[in-house]
């Protein structure tokens, strides 16, 4: 089976209300069709630089980051920051692609400490999982990337 990207667009009319709903998926089936889907990814959001990527242990969360990584220049070994909590790459442009892994964050407080603001507001790509232990921190227009499935993956954006 190959790659699919689904845009579907539902428009709801409740009355003279009109509400759109789009649904936005990638159906991945083989890792080799990851540099076509982080590509993709990167193209669909050409303005973002903050990728939140939720998911079980074990969903291929740093997989995709490795790949997203790649896609934008990163030479060298892209791997989980789980216990520095953050990593930082330099692509063949000298450009900073920070890593972060909040798995092992106990409180909001950490992040504070680590000086979170400063990576996620410098303009260069930041890659997070676990994000749902940063709470509201996350910065406004922030990419919300869901992974899912056991044989096949699923990303919902």
């Amino acid at each position: 089976m190959s790659n699919f990207l689904f845009r579907s667009t539902f428009n709801v009319q409740c009355s003279i209300l009109v509400i759109r709903y789009s649904v936005n998926m990638f159906l991945i089936s083989t890792i080799e069709s990851l540099p076509e889907v982080s590509r993709q990814l990167l193209d669909a959001f050409p303005d973002s630089r903050v990728f939140a990527l939720y998911g079980r242990m074990g969903a291929g969360k740093t997989t995709l980051i490795r790949e997203l990584c790649r896609t934008l220049g990163v030479t060298g070994e892209v791997q989980s920051p789980t216990f520095s909590i953050i990593n930082e790459y330099k692509t063949l442009s000298d450009d900073s692609v920070f890593h972060f892994d909040l798995y092992r964050i106990n409180k909001i407080e950490e992040l504070f400490d680590i000086g979170y603001e400063e990576y996620m507001y410098s303009g260069s790509y930041c890659f997070i999982e676990w994000p749902e232990l940063a709470g509201d921190l996350l910065p406004e227009g922030t990419v919300r990337l869901e992974i899912s499935g056991e044989k096949e993956r699923v990303i919902r954006f």
